[in-house]
């Protein structure tokens, strides 16, 4: 299913038991993600900003165009979407996954301070750049086909993100390391 009025939907949900490694596709099945906390099975889950992360297939694709051998989940987003430009929501921007699931976006991008797993086995890592992270608001089940709505425009505020998280970077971008 997609939404019809904005074409926005989940293309894939991944998750993992480690950090630092690719997150595996789970297919069609439900997945219950807990409020506050994230995926009930996934090792970024927990008390803090960075509970579950998106990346655009979009995104995926142009990895793909440089030549790199990527797919869904590869990259270690939870929700890879489709149609929808992440990069363009501002902190405090809620929206609601499928029937159930409300977020809110805590996070854009990241600094990396070593290179992970990913970067070696994918050639580089986009998530840094192109990735984002959200608080889940009100928990629920998703599911892959399950529509994205934006419900609130964030203001570019969230009071659930730490100030030096977001300080970091957004030095990194100023600084072109990001």
């Amino acid at each position: 299913m997609t939404d019809s009025s904005t074409g926005a939907y989940v293309r894939s949900i991944n998750v993992s038991t480690r950090k630092g490694t690719r997150k595996s596709p789970v297919g069609d099945e439900p997945q219950p993600v807990k409020e506050q906390w994230g995926f009930v099975n996934d090792a970024h889950a927990g008390d803090w900003h960075r509970q579950v992360s998106f990346l655009a297939h979009e995104s995926i694709l142009k990895a793909q165009g440089m030549g790199l051998d990527v797919k869904e989940g590869d990259f270690g987003e939870n929700f890879t979407t489709e149609g929808i430009d992440v990069l363009s929501l501002p902190l405090g921007t809620q929206v609601q996954i499928g029937d159930e699931l409300l977020v809110e976006i805590s996070q854009i991008g990241k600094v990396c301070h070593t290179r992970c797993a990913i970067y070696y086995l994918a050639g580089d890592c986009i998530f840094p750049r192109e990735g984002i992270f959200a608080v889940v608001l009100k928990g629920g089940t998703v599911r892959k086909g399950d529509p994205i709505v934006v419900v609130k425009q964030g203001d570019g505020t969230c009071s659930f993100s730490p100030a030096e998280a977001i300080a970091e970077v957004e030095a990194a971008r100023a600084a072109g390391t990001l």
